[in-house]
């Protein structure tokens, strides 16, 4: 009982550990210096198709549980949290490197003139929306996603499928709505 506590609590720091380290690079007056590293520029392209991949995953994940192919279910969920933290260290990367894009600035200054905010329209409403829900929901599911493995590989199959009830759709709809951020956004990129 007590090692089970001890992982409880592992689970809560990180649930906490991660959006406030996000939030601090995101927000940090600085930036890591990565002068060179052209690779930088591919790290959205890399969170869009790890997204997209979890995407699959986790569709493919539920059809294999429901077929009652608990290994292939495993797998598959293993993937999708071995992709979750590659895409995150991506993300930090990439942000803790990077000037945050703007959505509608064309000019790449910073700042959104008139001009840019007319020709943005109703789109950056959109963008905006579900960039919000995005990030709302990613820190909300970080805790769900790490107590429905912790269920699942200790063997607590009752509370696992309690918790994934609701870890699931909001899961898929983080996965998708990061490929559909990266896309709207994307044509933003300096």
């Amino acid at each position: 009982m007590k090692e089970n506590k001890g992982l409880i609590n592992v689970i809560i720091g990180v649930s906490i550990a991660i959006p406030l380290v996000v939030a601090i690079l995101l927000f940090a007056p600085f930036k890591l210096n990565l002068e060179g590293a052209t690779w930088v520029s591919f790290l959205p392209t890399f969170n869009a198709i790890a997204n997209s991949t979890t995407s699959v995953l986790l569709v493919l994940a539920l059809i294999a549980i429901k077929k009652k192919k608990v290994a292939l279910h495993r797998n598959l969920m293993l993937s999708c949290l071995v992709l979750g933290a590659l895409f995150l260290v991506s993300y930090v990367t990439y942000h803790a490197s990077s000037p945050s894009t703007i959505f509608g600035d064309l000019d790449h200054n910073g700042e959104l003139s008139e001009m840019e905010l007319s020709e943005a329209g109703m789109m950056r409403t959109v963008y905006i929306v579900v960039l919000l829900s995005h990030i709302g929901l990613s820190i909300v599911v970080v805790p769900f996603v790490l107590l429905a493995f912790y269920y699942a590989l200790n063997d607590k199959i009752s509370q696992h499928r309690k918790i994934v009830k609701y870890t699931f759709p909001i899961w898929l709809y983080v996965s998708v709505t990061g490929v559909i951020v990266y896309l709207l956004i994307s044509p933003y990129y300096a």
